[in-house]
This record gives structure tokens, sequence and C-alpha cells, in this order.
């Protein structure tokens, strides 16, 4: 039963996957490897704590070597939870990282030592563009059914045990970490600016995994369901859901319908909606994505 299991998720597993793993593993280094490490600023989750750990123990601990064997027990650690598909992404795409990170600061002809190539010593733009680059990395790296950093996976083991949410648990992970970083160097000047990479590295995987045109979920109460439904579908070329309900208040049986939009549908839908039936109350709502079958999802 376990080998059939197992056999059955290894054939979840989709090549595709692992081409954009391999470009969000070599992203994910370059924004790092060019535009953090050179000016000491931290990444964050165990990429940041590999980065600290690089820098207080001997030469021959590189980066590269920290991220493998701070990451790799923990993704092994998580298997039962996540599964063997995510596990399987997940180290594809931290060795990726840890290759790519060896090849840039050991072997190709760039010199990372001192500063960053492009970005010089100036802090700011150091941490506004690492934290945008390593973003678009770790978001590919999720949207493509992994995770490029430990950290996600003992938040995801830990934070429901500890009676916190998932993001609580990677602040509170990515506070201490600054904290610590911030006496082992004597200096708040970096940790201060790692909490700007941060940041920005958070909403560029916000904007990788949900993406940058976030639909509209919209829930329509009315009197008239058939005539807003066809108006709906006529102009927008798009089913929707027609859902039985009843009133909490007057107990009156009503009908809502649950429709879909993009941001610059919504005043155009509004008005159709109100141009048929006046009384009609609207809710709108964010939908992080939105997956369709060969025929429409609502329809």
């Amino acid at each position: 039963m376990r080998k059939e299991k197992i056999l059955n998720e290894i054939k979840t597993l989709r090549w595709q996957n692992f081409i954009f793993l391999l470009l969000a593993g070599m992203i994910n280094a370059f924004g790092v490897t060019v535009f953090l490490a050179p000016v000491k600023l931290y990444d964050s989750g165990i990429s940041g704590t590999s980065m600290l750990l690089s820098q207080i123990t001997p030469e021959q601990l590189t980066l590269s070597v920290f991220l493998v064997i701070l990451n790799v027990p923990l993704f092994i650690f998580g298997y039962k939870k996540q599964g063997l598909a995510f596990t399987v992404y997940s180290l594809y795409a931290v060795s990726i990282y840890s290759l790519s990170a060896w090849l840039i600061t050991d072997v190709l002809p760039i010199d990372v030592s001192i500063a960053s190539p492009l970005a010089g010593d100036d802090l700011l733009l150091c941490a506004l563009f690492g934290g945008m680059i390593s973003g678009v990395g770790s978001g590919l790296t999720i949207r493509f059914g992994g995770a490029i950093d430990g950290i996600e996976v003992m938040a995801v083991v830990f934070a429901k045990k500890l009676g916190i949410t998932v993001g609580t648990f990677v602040m509170i992970y990515n506070v201490v970490l600054y904290v610590i970083s911030g006496f082992v160097i004597k200096s708040w000047i970096l940790p201060l600016y790692s909490i700007v990479t941060y940041g920005a590295a958070l909403k560029t995987v916000d904007f990788i995994v949900e993406g940058f045109d976030r639909s509209k979920g919209v829930m329509i109460i009315t009197e008239k369901p058939d005539e807003v439904s066809a108006v709906l579908v006529k102009a927008f070329e798009s089913g929707t859901t027609i859902i039985p309900a009843k009133g909490g208040y007057s107990n009156a049986d009503k009908t809502v319908i649950y429709f879909v939009v993009n941001r610059f549908q919504i005043s155009r839908m509004k008005n159709l909606v109100h141009a048929t039936d006046p009384h009609a109350f609207m809710t709108i709502s964010e939908v992080a994505d939105v997956f369709k079958s060969e025929h429409d999802f609502a329809d």
C-alpha cells in the first residue's frame, strides 16, 4: 500500500516544474550572492541563517554548504506532512540554489567579495533589488510545487502546535534571526536593512504566487437572479453560479449569484447589475487564483 502510494506520487511529478524550479534556484542565488551577501545583508529564513553562519565560521564552510546542511534535513523531516512531490521539488530547488551560489562566488569571474558588482555598497539598492530578485526565485518555487527555504516546512510542522499561524512563525523566526545578527556583528544597520530586504521579498513572492492582477469574487443578492445572470453572461462571456439562500432576518427566500471578474471589469459589472436590479446587494472580495476546467467553473 505504501509502495503504491509512493508510485502514485511519483507520477504526479512534472518535468515542466523541474525546468521552472531550475530557473527559480538560479534567480534566488543571483539575488542573494550578487546583492545581499557582498554587503553582508541577510536573507530571511534558513537562507539568512546560512549567510550569517558562513560569515562567522571558517572559509571552508560557505553559504552553499550551509544551505544544504540546514535545508535538506528539514525537507526530509517534513516529508510526511508535505508529501513526496513537495519534498522532491524542494530538494531539487535547494540543490540548484546551492550549486548556483557556489558557481557565482567561487567559479565565475565575478567579484562579489567586497561589494555588489551591480549596486556597489549602496545598502538600500542592495536590500531592495536583492529582496525582489530572491523573492522572484522563492515565488516561482512555491508556484511550481516546492519551497526553497526549510523555514516554511518548520512553520507548517510547528506553527499549529504553538497555536500561531504559519506566517507568524516565519516572521518570529526572522525577527529573532535579525536580532541575533545585530548582536553578532555588533551593529544594527545591516539587520535593519535586512528587514527592508525581507519586506521586498515578501511582496514579490505574493505577486509571483498570486499573480499581478488578482481576480475579484462578487456575491450578488438579488430578486432578479435570472435577469442579472443573463446580463453578466452576455457582457463578460463567462458563467455564473446561482445559489439558493434564505434571509437571516426576514426568513425570506433569496438568491445569491457568484461571479468572478478582474479589477478592470468591476465598474462595468456594478453598472450592469444596478441597471437590471437597483436593489441588488453586492460584496466584492479578493480571489488569489482562478482555475478553470474544460468547461466554465460556473455555468
